[in-house]
């Protein structure tokens, strides 16, 4: 494929476009998914006031061991490739919002710790309507995915309910003049969790890298997701959907902002081979590959509880 299929979601023919993309190159965009280009814009808006901020006044809300991968993660905070130099850009996320007094809270579960947020009106309210918007359209999605794999179409319903998603507002610096050698904005790498509903401005550098090993350009679609599949569906699904290699180049000139939402199951939800399918891998808890995989980003630098 020399480019990624759109889909729209209010089609009668979403269910197969979307199963046939999941199988092949991972990756696929989504319109018809009811935001409005107005909701876009916000979301957008609120990540560039939030990169304003000064250092003094993000460090209250800095992503640590204790914070249960929530918070500010600073420039070269990561490596997503850890083969390679840590990326050049900064990323503020937030997980599923839970109550003070909900046991996972209270126990300090993995996973469930509050979310931490700067001093700034306007932001958590805006950030946690694009979070429950998107946590929706990516349960949609499971539908299809279900429907596709001979499921019932709820069948990742109460896997999905309390989910350890994470919505990142993602702001990623001009291309310096020097870079180490091998350095990205985002080193390549393939999402954890199930499925990643993106949002991009207009900059470019996002790239995928083709079953042939070719790298093709994921331009920008005005109002459209990027959708990709994750390595938890993929592991989920014996292999039947693939999750690809992607990532992103600093563009050359001006600054680069998205939005991305990860939508990983329940922590207590069992990920094993569905039935009726091969057992590829062994049986894991979602918290626990969850926490491998993150443990790996952040070696040697703030790891999420």
């Amino acid at each position: 494929m020399s480019s990624l299929p759109i889909i729209d979601l209010s089609a009668p023919e979403a269910t197969s476009a979307i199963g046939a993309a999941a199988r092949g190159i991972g990756f696929f965009y989504i319109t018809g998914h009811g935001l409005s280009d107005a909701a876009l814009a916000e979301i957008f808006a609120q990540s560039r006031r939030l990169f304003a901020l000064s250092p003094a006044r993000l460090a209250p809300i800095a992503l640590t061991g204790q914070t249960g991968n929530r918070g500010y993660v600073g420039l070269k905070g990561e490596s997503l490739d850890p083969t390679r130099p840590a990326d050049l850009k900064e990323a503020f996320n937030i997980g599923f919002e839970m109550p003070d007094d909900d046991p996972d809270t209270a126990a300090g579960r993995h996973f469930r710790a509050p979310n931490l947020w700067p001093d700034l009106p306007g932001l958590r309210a805006a950030v946690l309507g694009h979070f429950a918007a998107c946590h929706a359209i990516g349960r949609r999605l499971h539908r299809a995915f279900a429907t596709d794999l001979g499921l019932p179409p709820g069948w990742f319903e109460d896997k999905l309910d309390r989910p350890m998603a994470t919505l990142r507002l993602l702001h990623y610096p001009p291309r310096p003049h020097r870079i180490e050698p091998g350095q990205l904005g985002a080193g390549e790498h393939t999402d954890y969790g199930c499925v990643t509903l993106l949002l991009t401005d207009d900059a470019g550098g996002l790239q995928v890298r083709r079953r042939d090993g070719t790298w093709i350009d994921a331009p920008h679609v005005p109002g459209a997701f990027v959708c990709n599949i994750g390595d938890c569906l993929m592991r989920w699904t014996s292999d039947i959907y693939v999750s690809t290699p992607h990532r992103v180049v600093n563009p050359a000139g001006r600054e680069r902002y998205s939005v991305a939402f990860f939508l990983d199951p329940n922590p207590e939800a069992v990920v094993a081979p569905l039935p009726g399918l091969p057992p590829a891998y062994a049986p894991i808890l979602a918290e626990d590959y969850l926490r491998e995989r993150l443990t790996a980003t952040y070696a040697g630098k703030a790891r999420p509880a």
